[in-house]
C-alpha cells in the first residue's frame, strides 16, 4: 500500500458529506459496488452485521472455527492495546497442518478479514474480528461494516491530518479504480 496515495487520497475526503469531492464532483462507495467488488452476493440484504450482545467467548468462537481445543487457543491469545489478539502466525502453522479443509478454509478467511480487511493489530487477528465471521454462518452480509469502517477510518485521518487507515484499503482503491 503507498501511504502518499492512500495520504492524498484522503485530502479529498469531506467529512461532512462522507464522500470524496473532486472539484465539484461527489463520489462515494455504495454497498452495491462494494457487494459486486467483493462478489459477495446479498445474503439477506435486511440483516446488517451488527455486534450481538450475547455472544459466545473469544476462547469458545476460536474453538469453533478451527476446531482446536480450549487448551491450544487459550495458550495463543494475546492483549494488545485493549483488545485481546491471537498472532497470525499460529494460525498460519494451523493452515499448513490442520486435517479438516474446511477449517482450513475457514481458518484462512478469518485471517483475511483480520488482516487485511478489518487491520488493528498487526500480524494479529483481532477479538472482534472473530464476531464478525462467526456471524458470516448466519449468512449475515458484511458489506455495510465494510463501508462504514471505511467511513470511519477517513474521517479519522481527515480529522487528524494524519494517521493509519484502519479498513480495507486494497477494497477502496478497487473502487476508486472502477470509478474512474
Amino acid at each position: 500500500m503507498d501511504k502518499h496515495l492512500f495520504r492524498a487520497l484522503a485530502q479529498f475526503w469531506n467529512s461532512v458529506y462522507s464522500c470524496f469531492t473532486f472539484g465539484k464532483v461527489d463520489l462515494m462507495p455504495t454497498m452495491e459496488e462494494y457487494t459486486a467488488l467483493l462478489r459477495c452476493p446479498m445474503i439477506q440484504a435486511d440483516k446488517a452485521y451488527s455486534r450481538a450482545v450475547n455472544v459466545l467467548t473469544f476462547v469458545k468462537k476460536l474453538m469453533n472455527i478451527t476446531g482446536m481445543s480450549e487448551q491450544w487457543v487459550t495458550a495463543r491469545i494475546k492483549k494488545k492495546e485493549e483488545s485481546k489478539c491471537i498472532p497470525w502466525k499460529s494460525f498460519l502453522d494451523l493452515i499448513l497442518a490442520h486435517p479438516d479443509t474446511k477449517k482450513k478454509v475457514d481458518i484462512f478467511a478469518l485471517s483475511i478479514y483480520g488482516l487485511i480487511i478489518f487491520l488493528k493489530a498487526l500480524g494479529h487477528i483481532d477479538e472482534v474480528v472473530s464476531d464478525l465471521f462467526d456471524r458470516l454462518d448466519r449468512r449475515v452480509t458484511p458489506v455495510p461494516v465494510i463501508l462504514a469502517e471505511a467511513f470511519r477510518s477517513l474521517n479519522t485521518c481527515r480529522r487528524m491530518g494524519e494517521g493509519r487507515f484502519i479498513g480495507c484499503a486494497q477494497l477502496l482503491l478497487a473502487w476508486l479504480s472502477s470509478i474512474l
